[in-house]
């Protein structure tokens, strides 16, 4: 039997062609780490091609998955294990590998024609290319193939179930539980009894080879971690999967009915895949397109509803007009936003944070909207909460912000109860005694919400200019001024909710990294390792973009340097020098990819003149 080795944290990464399953083993491999206790970050990185040749570095789909007892927060900057279903996939992801790093490559892939389209004139796997790294040879076609003789499946057929092979390797080689993966198969491919007999064997020989002992002569497990996690319900959640289930709580503490108006649109249409499998409890509408899903919510907000539209860069600049009426009729509805790498097409499955300056400012006319951020998959389901009780608390639209990182990735979460979440409700106008559309609450400025069909409070609505107050057209200018300042000042009164900014990291710092979504996880993970080998660094992380922190200029100004890392090329830098007039650095990574831990680290002792 293999020696087991205890280890606190891994990198594994599987990749392989677009139809080789790889997106799925990976989630198999997630799903069972999070059901034996442990914590998890992915990254699913797929191409944005539909089909790229297969065998072509373009075609290239990987799943990266870092695991550990705790502390997860990223998917991890170097891969320890690497799955390699072709030469392809070697030589896209060896880029990720740590020096002495495992590959388990495919030997049966590594053909002249395969070796050519990978760009390759000989083997790697033969010559002196991968000294650096420990390089497990196994023919897992050929184990596919022998488990599966007799299957009556076609050889194609059974080709394809070479992904639960390479699963069943990885199982062995961290010593995964088979139960969680193999009650998958049956509830995924029961009722093709060939299929899910197939997979089923496939993944089980790939268990059994790794288990010989020949293959792997040391296996690995989790160290079981020092401190217990808090006591509750545990499930595994994609952004996207956190961001739904956070607005379907919303609705729950709002007391008032969801509405969904959306366009499917890559990478934001996994939430309305999973609110689709509420439809008793939400209404859906999939428009024809992005402008008719954001003039039904505009619709759904004016009849009472709480309403959401989803969408990501290319549609959110379809729905700006809309924004900009809900700007004007002031009525509460979400805008969620899962950036991706643009402008126009861009990089449809890769992940920017290079929408928050349009979310800020992309209207036309003094358009002054909310504007809030998730910092992880997990987040995600508190950020739409959050986003809901500003919307309905100040009657304005909220911009949510997410991104392919986090709306793909996935986390483990606990799943709280109901009543540990913030009271929603809110109270609609119902009495007609002295109703004015536009009257005020004098604390959040907020105007009644009035229902269509209630009597006794029949009002106009429009994006005309109205008249303080009454709420009728108004062409005065003196009017207009004033409205335009009551509006920014409404959104500006938020600030007054946002509880005061946490500095994490050394009390002594001279260096305060500033970020703002999804940077948050690989901040954190830069700071923790510098400030262990005594470098004092300290970090704070914003999710209220508009309006920020009442306190953020005055805890800014005590650090000599501040740095902003963003996917972007620094628009909340550009934020920040124009608001607080501090000349802070910036470190801008456009590449589609997230920052690794290593990068920022590197950028800081270049700051601080430290040596690396």
């Amino acid at each position: 039997m293999p020696q087991v080795q205890e280890l606190d944290l891994v990198v594994v990464r599987f990749a392989g062609d677009s139809g080789d399953g790889m997106q799925l083993v990976g989630d198999q491999f997630t799903t069972t780490c999070s059901m034996m206790g442990d914590d998890v970050a992915t990254l699913p990185d797929y191409p944005s091609e539909i089909r790229a040749p297969a065998g072509t570095v373009f075609g290239v789909s990987g799943f990266q998955v870092c695991f550990g007892n705790s502390g997860v927060h990223t998917p991890g900057d170097r891969v320890d294990v690497l799955v390699a279903m072709n030469p392809a996939a070697l030589k896209t992801n060896l880029q990720y590998m740590k020096p002495n790093g495992l590959i388990i490559a495919n030997e049966d892939a590594f053909v002249a024609r395969n070796l050519e389209k990978a760009g390759y004139a000989s083997n790697p796997l033969e010559g002196a290319d991968l000294a650096n790294y420990r390089v497990c040879r196994v023919k897992i076609a050929q184990i596919t193939q022998k488990a599966l003789e007799g299957s009556g499946l076609s050889p194609k057929q059974i080709d394809r179930c070479k992904n639960f092979t390479a699963l069943g390797l990885t199982y062995a080689l961290f010593n995964r539980s088979k139960e969680y993966t193999q009650k998958w198969i049956q509830k995924k491919f029961g009722a093709k009894p060939e299929i899910h007999q197939a997979n089923v064997k496939a993944f089980e020989a790939g268990l059994n080879v790794g288990q010989e002992g020949d293959l792997f002569p040391c296996t690995y497990q989790i160290r079981k971690g020092k401190r217990a996690p808090k006591p509750g319900n545990y499930r595994q959640v994609t952004g996207n999967s956190a961001t739904a289930l956070g607005l379907l709580a919303a609705s729950r503490r709002a007391e008032l009915p969801l509405f969904l108006g959306s366009y499917p649109i890559t990478p934001a249409t996994d939430i309305l895949h999973e609110l689709s499998k509420h439809r008793g409890i939400v209404t859906i509408l999939q428009a024809e397109d992005e402008i008719a899903a954001i003039g039904a919510t505009l619709g759904a907000a004016f009849g009472g509803a709480l309403a959401v539209t989803t969408t990501s860069g290319p549609g959110f600049s379809l729905k700006s007009e809309f924004m900009n009426l809900a700007v004007m009729v002031e009525l509460p509805m979400i805008i969620v936003d899962v950036q991706r790498a643009g402008p126009s097409t861009g990089l449809p499955t890769k992940t920017e944070q290079s929408d928050l300056l349009q979310a800020l400012y992309g209207r036309h006319g003094e358009s002054p909207i909310a504007v809030v951020a998730a910092s992880s998959p997990r987040d995600c389901f508190d950020a739409s909460i959050e986003a809901a009780r500003i919307a309905l608390k100040y009657m304005t639209p909220v911009v949510l912000l997410s991104d392919g990182y986090l709306g793909n990735g996935a986390e483990v979460w606990r799943v709280p109860a109901l009543t540990e979440l913030p009271d929603l409700r809110v109270r609609q106008r119902t009495n007609p005694e002295g109703f004015l559309p536009y009257e005020r609450d004098p604390q959040t400025l907020a105007r009644p919400w009035a229902v269509p069909g209630t009597p006794g409070l029949e009002h106009r609505i429009g994006g005309l200019e109205k008249a303080e107050r009454t709420g009728q057209v108004s062409h005065d200018p003196v009017n207009h001024e004033k409205m335009v300042k009551l509006r920014a000042e409404k959104i500006a009164r938020i600030a007054q909710d946002i509880p005061a900014t946490q500095v994490y990291g050394n009390p002594k710092a001279e260096l305060l990294v500033l970020g703002w979504g999804s940077t948050q996880g690989v901040i954190r993970q830069a700071v923790e390792s510098l400030n262990a080998q005594g470098v004092p660094v300290a970090c704070a992380h914003l999710r209220h973009l508009n309006p920020m922190p009442a306190d953020l200029g005055a805890l800014l100004k005590k650090y000599p340097k501040v740095l902003i890392p963003e996917l972007n090329m620094g628009q909340l830098w550009y934020r920040i020098r124009a608001e607080y007039l501090l000349d802070v650095e910036r470190l801008n990574k456009v590449q589609g990819q997230p920052f690794r831990a290593d990068e920022i680290e590197s950028k800081i002792k270049s700051m601080l003149g430290v040596k690396s």
